[in-house]
């Protein structure tokens, strides 16, 4: 009887252990406690977060290399105005250069919002802890939905004036006096434009230009001495003898 009552309160102990192991497991993992992975922490500094949240992950080349562990606002006298502070949590292999861009990205366009670092180049001088990175600030979306109203307005101005007629394109579109003067050049075949379709010694000049450039292709780099005309080379030599 004994013996039995030992083995079974071995088998309630035994229990209630393994318990109590889960549950400190599932608290640490809770409260985020780093014991078994090293890492280090950093701040980082912005004007506006645009809903960054506690928990949020932190990523490093785009690579989940810690998360944000608290949000502070702390109004900076030097520059008279309230500044975000994030404390994150960084893996101890995230090595970030102090050179390195840091900015609040989104899942998607309306999906969590997380730390985005995009490393530096200089690797001789990185983060550690405790140190602090001052971010970029993202655009609000109020400033980018008055800036696509903006747009907006500007392309229902210039689709209104071109409808009345109005600017370089209304006139090309709705004026005919354009293609009534485009008409009445190529008719008349006495003008520039008339001889470019109807005389043919612009074509054969041409013709023989490009035949003259293939046959001798040096004359494109080289200028050609001039020769002087008949009864010139006279007048150049009394020239020369004065």
């Amino acid at each position: 009887m004994i013996f039995g009552k030992t083995k079974l309160e071995l088998k309630v102990g035994a229990f209630v252990f393994i318990g109590l192991g889960i549950l400190m497991a599932f608290v640490l993992l809770i409260g985020s406690f780093r014991t078994w992975s090293s890492g280090y922490h950093v701040k980082f500094t912005f004007n506006f977060v645009n809903g960054v949240k506690m928990g949020a992950p932190v990523r490093f080349c785009g690579v989940d290399a810690g998360e944000v562990q608290e949000i502070k606002l702390k109004f900076n006298p030097q520059e008279g105005r309230v500044k975000v502070h994030i404390y994150c949590w960084l893996k101890q292999e995230a090595l970030v250069p102090l050179d390195s861009t840091v900015w609040v990205n989104t899942l998607g366009l309306l999906g969590e919002k997380y730390i985005e670092i995009i490393p530096g180049a200089d690797y001789t001088k990185s983060l550690s802890e405790g140190k602090e990175l001052i971010g970029r600030d993202p655009i609000p979306m109020h400033e980018i939905t008055e800036f696509a109203k903006r747009i907006a307005g500007g392309l229902e101005e210039i689709i209104g004036k071109v409808k009345s007629g109005e600017g370089t394109i209304g006139k090309l579109i709705f004026d005919d006096s354009l293609y009534k003067d485009v008409e009445g050049a190529l008719k008349n075949k006495d003008g520039t434009v008339g001889k470019l379709f109807y005389d043919d010694s612009l074509y054969k000049e041409l013709e023989a230009l490009v035949g003259d450039i293939r046959r001798n292709p040096w004359k494109l780099f080289f200028k050609t001495k001039e020769v002087p005309l008949p009864g010139q080379e006279t007048k150049v030599k009394a020239n020369f003898n004065k």
